[in-house]
This record gives C-alpha cells, sequence and structure tokens, in this order.
C-alpha cells in the first residue's frame, strides 16, 4: 500500500496526454517521470519495497518501458533480468504465447533460457490497464517453470480491471498510483 503523498509526488511527474493513440484514451506518459532523477528512484525504490530481503531469481520486464523499470528494479534486488518482447525480435531459440489485444491478437516471447525452472520471479511493467499483456506474460513465464511471486506496475487503471486478473491468477499485484477512466 502507497501513501497519499507518495502517489501525489510520483502523479505530478506523469504527463496526460489526451486522445492519444485515439479518441477518449488518457495516455499516461511516464517518460516525464523517468527524466526526474528523484521521483524515478523514488518509483523504483517503492516497487522493490515488498520483495525486501527475499530471494528473487529474475525480474522480468515487458517491452519496452518495462525494460527500463525492470532493469532498474532487478539492480536494486541483486537479479538477473529477462525482456519479454514481442514477436520477433529475440535472436536465440524462444518461447512464445498469443494473447488477446483490444482488436485483434499479437504474440510476445522470451529466449528459452531466459529462466530457469524453479527461478523467482517479479514481472514489472510501467502500466496495468486490461492486464491482457501481463496475464499472458505470467502464463509465458509459469510455462516455463517459473515462479511468478508478483507483477509491479508504477500506474494501475482499475476501471479496465487488470489488476484483478493478475490477482485471479494468484499473483500478487503492486501499484503505485491510481488513475480513473483509460
Amino acid at each position: 500500500m502507497t501513501t497519499p503523498e507518495l502517489e501525489l509526488d510520483l502523479r505530478n511527474t506523469i504527463r496526460t496526454i489526451p486522445d492519444y493513440p485515439s479518441p477518449g484514451i488518457m495516455f499516461r506518459d511516464i517518460t516525464t517521470l523517468l527524466g526526474n532523477a528523484r521521483a524515478f528512484r523514488r518509483a523504483v525504490d517503492e516497487l522493490v519495497q515488498p520483495w525486501a530481503g527475499h530471494k528473487i531469481d529474475k525480474v522480468a520486464g515487458i517491452e519496452a518501458r518495462g525494460f527500463i523499470l525492470g532493469g532498474a528494479v532487478a539492480h536494486q534486488c541483486s537479479a538477473g533480468f529477462v525482456p519479454i518482447r514481442k514477436k520477433g525480435k529475440l535472436p536465440y531459440k524462444r518461447v512464445s504465447i498469443g494473447y488477446s489485444l483490444e482488436y485483434g491478437v499479437d504474440e510476445m516471447e522470451m529466449h528459452e533460457d531466459g529462466v530457469a525452472r524453479g527461478e523467482r520471479v517479479v514481472l514489472v511493467d510501467d502500466l496495468v490497464a486490461t492486464g491482457g499483456t501481463a496475464e499472458a506474460a505470467v502464463k509465458l513465464l509459469r510455462q516455463i517453470g517459473a515462479e511468478v511471486l508478483a507483477a509491479c506496475f508504477i500506474i494501475d487503471l482499475p476501471d479496465l480491471g487488470g489488476a484483478a486478473k493478475l490477482r485471479a491468477l494468484d499473483v500478487p499485484v503492486r501499484t503505485l498510483i491510481s488513475f480513473e477512466g483509460h
């Protein structure tokens, strides 16, 4: 649970862009948070806080902002980092999973040796909305035998139900800020 002061502090560093990428969408741009050294450090510290002192083998980050945050979280946890990418972006042997988007389907991949069976993994991305991408990432990690300890996000859009979808998979969810709507 975050404090109202933390939420306000971080919220003030996030730029909102109306009608992007389509009319009616309020895009939550974390590049402004990333560019603010104090806010970036605070966000990473808060994402890590519940698991301080626990054994974490790997942090998995979802392309693309999850790479930035996940790398920083992995460093804080003294864990390895595993990228989860869009189809066709990884050079080595891959495992993949298809998932539904609002208007179609997509596929994500990771290297087959990115996580060993039984390794304890924390999943990281910038935002959870409908949860489809994060749900697919959890299933992909479990498919190769990882134990998914938690999923961490800076932003939650609770009206879209993604965090609840992950909790229904028995994955604890850590978010720092909530925004109404989508």
